[in-house]
């Protein structure tokens, strides 16, 4: 397959033409002469895939619209029949899983097979949410009065807003999309302008489902563009629930935002995730969890291993199998079977380039890496060489998250110590520790160990079960998505009380006699 003729192929297949505009509700709009219009470049080898406009002010008007339409349909259908439409699309991703891998591999620049397991995740999400319609469930309470019976239920909040990132393009807006859609909301999104093609192909095969069902096309809507964009859903009044994933900065301004209104948000930011490695640690296993947690999605992750916490006796020893691990990586088109792909574009190269600068200014010392790839195969200029380096957890440029394949290490000499490293961060979001010492793994389990929202033992930081409830805490940002009882993010809570007597007793034994 050539780079030139592939992403048509995609396009094609997936019922979108090239170099066309995006969607709004699932139907092409034209290109309309007022709305910015952005070329799509892979950062694969730099060619054009497609041309998108971004969304205009009157666009989102009609977007909103006719998703607050869609809710007043969709709420009243039984969950489990909303699941059933879930279900559906779940059938269509496994049909187009092929198409949709390598499209989001070639707009994104992951390896083809992270580009098919993040369609995978979106299945498996699907089938989660399906069984999760007929368990909305809710408590019933013993009332202190007589013949009263008290219980509380969840109903859908309304019109959910998802902002999505561009190092995963559609995964993350299936765990928001399909859980809110069984809980009887519809959803509003706005993925990446750095990857809104693999988005549009989500909605495209979302299109198909709703008219197959003779639903209203509200029920899961697109809007495409920049911070302006994702800012009128953060102040829009009518969308009580906004989730949001990408950086810190971000997630600040959408918080604030909705704040100001008493909107809910659901934040998934930033993450600067660590592994401490015990003496105790079977290394061969180890070694794994920190390669594929440092360079895969070349670094692009929130959950990617940054920080690698080594106690001091095996550190000369972890180092050089490191290094040794590093200088075997294939480095190039993710598509053709290599293990590490491009950054998205080019600011994230001078990001990686500027992180490194940063490190040698403070003291540290570059062991292996630090360097962009040019020549054949290297044409779009986001390919750079996963990098090592030794540092002090109080640098500042480890303080902060560079989202590129950078790995700090550290050392440690106490457990208690190492904990203190992993904690002393601002970012929360994953953690791990390799030990085959059960009280080692305990104390990291422990009220006193990780502060993260995920923390893992013998297995890397990154590489999330969507049967597990996902978020961090501290700048993460508290949010969490997908499994567990994440569903009641996206619900309101009502407390109920049944007087099923001839009297009207008071609560707390108050008289109020007339």
């Amino acid at each position: 397959m050539t780079n030139q003729s592939a992403p048509n192929n995609f396009l094609s297949i997936l019922g979108i033409e090239a170099h066309n505009p995006g969607t709004s509700t699932g139907k092409n709009h034209f290109m309309d002469a007022a709305a910015p219009v952005k070329n799509i470049h892979s950062p694969v080898d730099g060619s054009l895939i497609g041309s998108i406009a971004f969304t205009t002010a009157t666009e989102y008007e009609e977007v909103v619209a006719k998703a607050e339409e869609a809710y007043l349909i969709w709420r009243k259908i039984p969950a489990p029949k909303r699941g059933e439409i879930v279900r559906q699309y779940g059938n269509l991703l496994r049909e187009y899983k092929d198409a949709l891998g390598k499209l989001v591999s070639f707009e994104m620049g992951k390896s083809l097979q992270e580009g098919l397991g993040e369609v995978q995740e979106m299945i498996d999400i699907c089938d989660f949410a399906v069984g999760l319609s007929r368990q909305l469930h809710g408590l019933t309470m013993h009332s202190e009065r007589p013949n009263h019976r008290m219980y509380e239920q969840w109903h859908p909040v309304g019109v959910v807003g998802i902002i999505s990132a561009f190092n995963f393009p559609v995964a993350v807006w299936s765990w928001n999309s399909m859980i809110a859609a069984i809980c009887g909301d519809v959803c509003i999104w706005k993925p990446s302008e750095k990857t809104p093609l693999s988005a549009l192909a989500c909605q495209k095969l979302m299109a198909r489902i709703i008219a197959e069902n003779n639903l209203p096309e509200g029920l899961f809507c697109l809007v495409n563009g920049d911070y302006k964009v994702g800012e009128w859903l953060s102040h829009d009044e009518r969308i009580p629930l906004v989730s949001a994933t990408g950086s810190v900065r971000m997630g600040k301004a959408v918080g604030s935002a909705l704040a100001q209104r008493f909107g809910k948000a659901l934040l998934e930011l930033g993450g600067n995730n660590a592994i401490i490695l015990s003496p105790n640690a079977n290394l061969d296993l180890a070694m794994v969890g920190v390669l594929f947690g440092a360079v895969g999605t070349a670094g692009q992750r929130c959950t990617t291993t940054r920080r690698l916490i080594i106690h001091e006796s095996i550190y000369d020893q972890v180092k050089n199998k490191l290094i040794k691990a590093y200088g075997q990586l294939t480095i190039g088109n993710p598509l053709e079977g290599n293990l590490v792909g491009p950054l998205i574009d080019k600011d994230a190269v001078n990001a990686y380039l500027n992180a490194i600068e940063q490190l040698k200014i403070e003291g540290g010392n570059v062991l292996t890496g630090a360097e962009v790839l040019t020549g054949q195969g290297y044409e779009s200029g986001c390919y750079v060489k996963p990098t090592i380096c030794e540092a002090k957890n109080s640098f500042k440029i480890v303080q902060s998250e560079t989202f590129a394949p950078i790995l700090y290490l550290l050392k440690y000499n106490e457990l208690e110590e190492a904990i203190a490293i992993q904690n002393g961060v601002k970012q929360g979001l994953s953690s791990s520790i390799f030990t085959d010492h059960m009280q080692e793994a305990e104390e990291f389990l422990s009220a006193w160990g990780s502060d993260c929202g995920i923390a893992n033992v013998n297995i890397g930081t990154s590489g999330a079960e969507i049967g597990g409830a996902f978020g961090g805490e501290k700048e993460t940002g508290g949010g969490r998505e997908s499994g567990s009882d994440a569903w009641k993010a996206y619900m309101r809570r009502q407390t109920n009380t049944l007087n099923f007597g001839k009297e009207l007793p008071l609560a707390q034994g108050i008289k109020f006699d007339l």
